[in-house]
Order: C-alpha cells, then sequence, then structure tokens
C-alpha cells in the first residue's frame, strides 16, 4: 500500500512539474480565495471591470512577450501580503491572473 501511495505521489508532483505555471499556489489560493480580485476577476474581464473590482494596482507594466498590459496588486490578510498579477491582451480583456508579480510571470513565459 506504501508503495502505490508513493508512487501516486511521485507521479502527480512530476505532472505538477510539466502543468502551466499560472497554476495557484494551493496554499496561496486557500488564503485568498476570498479576495475579490481572486475570487470574481475572470477571463474576457475589461480592464474597466478590474479596476471596479480590485482599485488601482501598485503598478501596471506593459507586457514583454505578448501585447498588452499587466497590473500588479498586492494582496493583505492577517498582515501577510502576497503579490498578484492581472493580465491584458490588446484589446484590454483579462487574459491571465496569478499569485506573482508581472515581472516573474514574463520572466516564467521567457523561460519556456
Amino acid at each position: 500500500m506504501f508503495k502505490q501511495s508513493l508512487a501516486v505521489v511521485i507521479s502527480m508532483a512530476a505532472l505538477a512539474g510539466c502543468a502551466s505555471t499560472t497554476l495557484p499556489n494551493p496554499v496561496d489560493y486557500a488564503t485568498y480565495r476570498n479576495e475579490p480580485l481572486v475570487k470574481q476577476v475572470e477571463e474576457g474581464m475589461t480592464k474597466e471591470q478590474v479596476l471596479t473590482i480590485g482599485g488601482t494596482p501598485s503598478t501596471t507594466t506593459q507586457r514583454r512577450a505578448h501585447p498588452g498590459t499587466c497590473n500588479n496588486y498586492v494582496l493583505n490578510r492577517e498582515g501577510h501580503q502576497q503579490a498578484y498579477y492581472v493580465t491584458f491582451d490588446n484589446n484590454g480583456r483579462v487574459n491571465s491572473k496569478g499569485f506573482m508579480t508581472c515581472e516573474q510571470r514574463d520572466a516564467n513565459e521567457r523561460a519556456m
């Protein structure tokens, strides 16, 4: 039984390594899942809708790998801070979001 469980855990870890870098960290997601940016922002929303939900971002950058922009936010909960990004395509629509900075996201895309 132990060997089977170990094999499953190793297989899942290997698959997780092959997965997209934009999948949420389970701990971050569990901690911040009820924050408006995490809970309400969805792909395809307009930049104006995101600003209404999340307010003014900490910074906004031009995306390097793709046309569009990226907003950096800082989520706060019980004294802990977590970076969170929302990217927009060249039409101003959300095309990704996650628990890292825009700069980290761009670095991950370049590394792939």
